[in-house]
């Protein structure tokens, strides 16, 4: 099969449309505090009343239903149910548990209990929105099999990341900067989540639209959302550790975990970073972190676009996470206060960011057979997931031991975190070598082709 010929192209791109919009909403609520971390270093001034120990806390949130078997449960769910079912449950889930969110950080409640009905919902929030994106790119994979899967993969990816760009451009907007020593009250704090839960609904809606596309794609393509197969293809529990013992699966789950992590996790505290290093203004600040999902915009269809062309996805995987490396580099030793260097250094981490999903995520699908597809898209968030509930905790109590010591100013516990992203990043590059010099040995997998090849 080359391709779901029968479908119009104009078709694809709407499904597309209502697709990219749940994704794009989830990145914004996910990171409506990014640019706001530096105000958890004063609790005293937050009606809110947490500290950056508690905003990492919460932070982590999303991942623990994630890590504790709920991707690997769901991503099984995603096989057996079909995307369209399966994605409906944690489409619901995700705006659900933004919405418990919203009501612990805006009802009155005690700083310790707003943070842990918070971190409750943030854990309904992390696994919905977990799947619903494994659903998503399942759903582009069927939906451009045979077309521009890449740049289509790249372009959602992109799109979604506007999310992010409009969460820490506008975040510190809703929440106007105080005077030195005023208040920041509940209901200021709580606008950007019902700003991202605004959002969420309307999501939900165009998921039910494509939910309804789909539904006639596959009576168009004589398809069906959960496919008849022969008893040997039948999905059981042992596919999981069918999957779990591809090398070529573990060396890109553990660049996935290593790669995204000195990203997503330094984007959550990128303000409390970047304001000591570069002596920053909190607007600038969040103005040079936007670079970053602003840079994917340009960046992630182009590289989708000429990995489905040229090929060569291990070497854009090094290429990635080698630019990521030199831009936390950059960002911790830097000269302190010349803030070129901090708008130079985002814009190539947002390069980094873009070049390495292009070719990571396509090539999922040339190492796993499609009935086990959705489990191994599953896996792969499952084990991201376990680093993104641990490296925010890390990150939140090197920030608020420094608060609570002698560095007043945030620049050593700037200098810390910047240890834990650059040896993440060291990590990425060593996985991303030896997965081309897997490829290089075994050219039948493909993973250096162009796509349709």
């Amino acid at each position: 099969m080359t391709g779901n010929r029968k479908t119009g192209a104009v078709s694809c791109w709407a499904a597309l449309a209502c697709l990219v919009v749940p994704m794009f909403a989830s990145y914004f609520f996910d990171d409506m505090f990014s640019s706001l971390s530096q105000l958890f270093r004063n609790p005293e001034l937050l009606e809110l009343g947490w500290n950056s120990a508690d905003y990492g806390f919460y932070a982590g949130g999303y991942s623990f239903l994630c890590v504790w078997g709920g991707l690997i449960v769901c991503g099984m769910l995603l096989d057996k149910w079909g995307v369209r079912v399966t994605g409906s449950i944690f489409v619901g889930m995700m705006t659900a548990g933004a919405a418990v969110v919203t009501y612990a950080i805006s009802s009155g409640m005690s700083p310790k209990n707003s943070l842990m009905l918070a971190y409750a919902g943030c854990m309904l929030f992390g696994l919905g929105s977990e799947i619903a994106g494994v659903a998503v790119t399942r759903s582009i994979a069927k939906w451009f099999k045979g077309r521009n899967m890449a740049f289509a993969m790249g372009l959602q990816l992109a799109i979604a990341r506007l999310g992010t760009a409009l969460a820490l451009l506008l975040s510190p907007v809703l929440v106007a900067a105080k005077a030195p020593g005023e208040i920041y009250t509940l209901s200021e704090t709580a606008r950007p989540a019902f700003s991202g839960l605004a959002l969420l609904l309307a999501g939900t809606v165009l998921w039910a639209v494509f939910v309804a596309m789909d539904a006639k794609f596959d009576a168009i393509n004589g398809s069906t959302d959960r496919k008849m197969r022969s008893e040997e293809d039948e999905f059981r529990f042992s596919d999981i550790f069918k999957v779990l013992s591809n090398k070529y699966f573990i060396m890109s789950a553990l660049l996935c975990v290593f790669f995204y992590c000195s990203i997503i996790s330094f984007k959550k505290f990128a303000t409390s970073i970047l304001i000591p290093r570069f002596d920053l203004p909190s607007e600038t600040a969040s103005l040079m972190v936007s670079l970053i999902p602003f840079s994917t915009v340009v960046f992630a269809p182009l590289f989708g676009s000429l990995v489905d062309r040229i090929g060569k996805g291990t070497r854009w995987m090094i290429a990635g996470s080698s630019l990521v490396f030199a831009a936390h580099l950059m960002i911790a030793f830097a000269p302190s206060g010349v803030r070129a260097f901090g708008y130079t250094g985002i814009a190539v981490l947002g390069i980094g960011y873009s070049l390495v999903p292009a070719a990571l995520w396509p090539s999922v699908s040339r190492i796993v057979p499609e009935k086990n597809l959705g489990t191994a898209y599953s896996l792969i968030y499952w084990i991201q997931n376990m680093g993104m509930l641990i490296v925010p905790v890390i990150v939140g109590v090197i920030f608020k031991n420094g608060t609570t010591g002698n560095d007043v100013s945030g620049r050593l516990a700037a200098l810390h975190s910047e240890y834990v992203f650059l040896t993440l990043c060291v990590l990425a590059i060593i996985v991303a070598v030896l997965f081309a010099r897997a490829s290089d040995r075994n050219p039948d997998l493909g993973l250096d082709r162009p796509s349709g090849k």
